[in-house]
């Protein structure tokens, strides 16, 4: 099985992208973040052509998660406490093949001490409060998306320039090390250790060129996962199109 994470910045804009890329990879799943457009303009005859079945959960402009998987998904849920609301299309869960799939679009947060940062420390609490109430750790599940949260030091290509910067804060770490304690391994670094590998990197100053990046897109899973992961890779050719998003893939691959 290969379940995949991808924020697209605009599921409209970086169509042919997408399609390019599930032909190519052929993943079980994807999940996407930052879809920007509505359910009723979500483009479902697009992948349906390619033998894909996407969830959405989609608001206007901003935001905006899909599963899109071989087979139909299960058991459905969208968003969060308010987020049912469609304030906030971030969080889509689903049941695929046996394993339970929780996609976020976790808030940026703009900037430390900022209200919109108070917001996403909050939103990271009821997170884990959402695994607490809905989930088993001890049941195959996975949690990925754009966390837009770098774990540690090595996931960042100069550590004291972003020190306590937004995405590398103390404050942020701490809040994903709460959600990861219910019991998360992150299943990047069962296979990679060294730091150096990244998924986001800024459209400014030839960042991807330069390989001045944050590794912030993430698919992280449960005990029983973790004994059939063959692979965590990041799939750095779809930032070098034309046109591209500024994150790429993570590909997780189960046995």
């Amino acid at each position: 099985m290969k379940i995949a994470t991808w924020n697209v910045n605009s599921i409209i804009a970086r169509l042919p992208h997408v399609i390019r890329w599930l032909e190519a990879v052929q993943p079980d799943v994807l999940c996407v973040q930052e879809t920007k457009c509505t359910d009723d303009k979500f483009p479902f005859e697009e992948f349906s052509r390619i033998g894909y079945c996407p969830s959405v959960f989609g608001q206007q402009s901003y935001n905006g998660v899909a599963i899109i998987a071989r087979q139909e998904c299960a058991d459905g849920q969208r968003g969060n406490y308010e987020d049912q609301e469609g304030a906030h299309a971030r969080l889509l869960a689903a049941t695929v093949d046996g394993v339970r799939i929780v996609n976020v679009y976790i808030p940026n947060g703009q900037a430390v001490g900022s209200e919109k940062f108070e917001f996403k420390l909050d939103w990271m609490k009821r997170l884990r409060d959402f695994f607490d109430s809905n989930c088993r750790s001890d049941g195959p599940v996975v949690l990925c998306g754009d966390f837009n949260v770098a774990p540690e030091d090595r996931d960042v290509h100069n550590p004291r320039l972003w020190q306590e910067r937004i995405m590398c804060s103390q404050a942020e770490r701490t809040a994903l090390d709460n959600i990861k304690r219910w019991g998360f391994t992150d299943s990047f670094r069962l296979h990679h250790e060294d730091g150096g590998q990244f998924s986001w990197w800024d459209y400014r100053a030839g960042a991807f060129r330069r390989n001045l990046g944050l590794r912030i897109d993430h698919v992280w899973i449960t005990r029983p996962l973790v004994a059939r992961s063959g692979n965590t890779w990041i799939d750095i050719e779809p930032r070098t199109w034309e046109r591209p998003s500024d994150h790429a893939p993570v590909v997780a691959e189960f046995d």
